[in-house]
């Protein structure tokens, strides 16, 4: 397979939207997807835009991405990425395009003179934690991801 690897373009933008939404099947949240092409390029390519990607192609069909944005660790006093999404699609998730996409990533972060990459698994993800594991990442035990939003968020803005 001759996978090629190179940053989201505005004309990606829809078949990012596509490997979302196979995403979101695989994990059991595509209820939740409500993503539209132009939130996400906005956050992308828009005045203030902070979010960065990576897509893979096979023979020009698009078999998976990665999100990324910039973050800090206050304890540590570490810049980094925080890694939104990495999805591979299944015939190709043996193909080494995970650890490419973590390569790139660590490399451009590299380069900014950032430390770190975090991300979140679903607890229930033993492939996705094995292959993290594997390359050395380590779980921090004891966190909980919360979030607030939609309602919350709504409430919180008004005071």
């Amino acid at each position: 397979m001759g996978i090629s690897i190179r940053n989201i373009q505005r004309d990606d933008l829809s078949a990012v939207l596509g490997l979302m939404h196979e995403f979101a099947v695989y994990e059991g949240l595509e209820q939740y997807v409500e993503v539209t092409e132009a939130r996400l390029a906005a956050a992308m390519f828009s005045d203030g835009a902070f979010v960065e990607g990576l897509i893979a192609f096979d023979a020009g069909t698009p078999v998976g991405y990665a999100i990324y944005y910039p973050n800090f660790s206050t304890f540590r006093g570490q810049r980094g990425f925080f890694l939104e999404d990495l999805y591979v699609s299944e015939k190709f998730r043996a193909a080494g395009v995970g650890r490419r996409f973590l390569n790139r990533i660590a490399i451009t972060a590299e380069k900014r003179g950032f430390e770190r990459i975090d991300f979140l698994v679903l607890d229930w993800n033993e492939t996705a934690i094995r292959f993290y594991e594997k390359l050395g990442a380590v779980r921090s035990e004891g966190e909980s991801h919360f979030k607030i939003s939609d309602a919350s968020f709504r409430g919180i803005v008004k005071g």
